[in-house]
């Protein structure tokens, strides 16, 4: 049985014909949304995080919000830039939202992807140490991050406090418990995604990786997830780890969806991203439900994932 969700993008626009025309209407309607997909019966409601665009660049107040909302249905991202993230301030948000929705989050990080801006984290106040990229900073402060939420004490009490502490070195609050076993590392290639799981993270593969091999998207996310299973097996973990891939899938049952979507190419790209870093995107799944149960039957990394996250067009409205 797999999970199935939806992860937004959560693009808002102020022209006419979009149903989502401002930053509120996005945050409003996202958690509309995770009310809507959870009485319908999905699974997960996730959120993609982008800086310095009309997307959704908080994540923690709209989990929370929506976790205030809901009851069942698993709240996450896919996935959170760590380049700009303090891993100390992150993780009093994550738990704070964590305990709101009753320990539901699941949460995506990640090294990042190329934003609107040029070094972005720079303004945010983060810069790498000598001789390390802004992908060794990514990675060092998931770590700090994943240390954080061990929930052992770290920080010298004072001993004169204005409150009275537990015995011992002092923990950040608030502490969710089990929240650091949901927390998921979004990999573009093999080798990250083996470190992942030496961590103990579970895996997001997306709609595009880096093109390892040449073979369609499908395959290579197939062999990444076979790898990075391998590897958690190496590192003697207790648990089962998850993963997930996402896709951009479209029932064509009516009218407005062939008009949307009827025009989709169902072929994979490939392309740059990043200087000298070659990509592959995937297709677009558009079609009769009839004849996308048997293209999605061919998809290898949907039949190796658990978790299967349904990009949305959100400016189509809730509806």
């Amino acid at each position: 049985m797999k999970k199935i969700g939806f992860l937004s993008f959560g693009h808002w626009s102020p022209a006419p014909q979009s149903g989502t025309r401002s930053g509120a209407d996005a945050l409003l309607q996202s958690i509309d949304l995770a009310v809507a997909a959870e009485e319908l019966g999905a699974d997960g409601a996730y959120f993609r995080v982008h800086h310095f665009a009309r997307q959704l660049g908080s994540p923690f107040p709209l989990l929370a919000a929506a976790g205030a909302k809901t009851k069942r249905i698993e709240l996450g991202t896919a996935v959170i830039d760590m380049r700009y993230e303090n891993p100390l301030y992150m993780a009093e948000d994550a738990g704070a939202a964590d305990l709101i929705a009753g320990g539901r989050l699941q949460l995506g990080i990640s090294r990042g992807s190329p934003e609107q801006v040029i070094d972005g984290w720079r303004y945010f106040g983060y810069v790498p140490e000598e001789g390390k990229s802004d992908a060794d900073m990514a990675r060092r402060h998931a770590e700090i991050f994943l240390d954080l939420l061990r929930g052992e004490g770290f920080a010298q009490p004072n001993p004169r406090p204005m409150f009275p502490n537990p015995p011992g070195l002092l923990r950040l609050e608030p502490f969710s418990a089990g929240l650091r076993e949901r927390i998921w590392w979004g990999a573009a290639t093999n080798a990250t995604a083996e470190w992942a799981a030496r961590l103990g993270m579970n895996l997001q593969s997306s709609t595009l990786k880096f093109d390892e091999s040449g073979e369609p998207l499908h395959i290579q996310q197939a062999e990444q997830i076979r790898a990075y299973r391998a590897a958690w097996k190496e590192a003697g973990h207790a648990r089962e780890p998850r993963v997930s891939v996402s896709r951009s899938i479209f029932a064509l049952v009516n009218d407005m969806d062939r008009a949307y979507f009827g025009g989709s190419e169902g072929e994979d790209h490939f392309g740059y991203i990043e200087p000298e870093k070659r990509a592959v995107f995937g297709r677009t799944y558009a079609a009769e439900p009839d004849v996308l149960v048997e293209q999605l039957r061919q998809d290898q990394a949907i039949a190796e994932a658990d978790t299967l996250l349904l990009t949305v067009p959100n400016q189509l409205g809730v509806d």
